[in-house]
């Protein structure tokens, strides 16, 4: 199953930023007893940080959001 890229430039750059921070707020809740932010926040940058590698996130897709720089502006 190939899914077509729906995500490029800045937008991806923003994913891949916020899924650093997610981390980060996930190891930070984890280490202070905080688990379920912890836990959220770590599901958080796993999404984020799948739709800034693949280039493809579901959401846009069922939207009808595309922006690569091969979308018609």
């Amino acid at each position: 199953m190939g899914s077509e890229q729906n995500v490029g430039g800045t937008d991806r750059l923003l994913r891949a930023a916020g899924a650093v921070v997610l981390t980060l707020v996930a190891v930070r809740s984890i280490t202070g007893g905080r688990k379920l932010i912890g836990v959220l926040a770590a599901l958080g940058a796993v999404g984020l940080g799948f739709n800034a590698t693949t280039c493809f996130c579901g959401v846009n897709q069922a939207l009808g959001i595309d922006t690569t720089e091969s979308a018609d502006e």
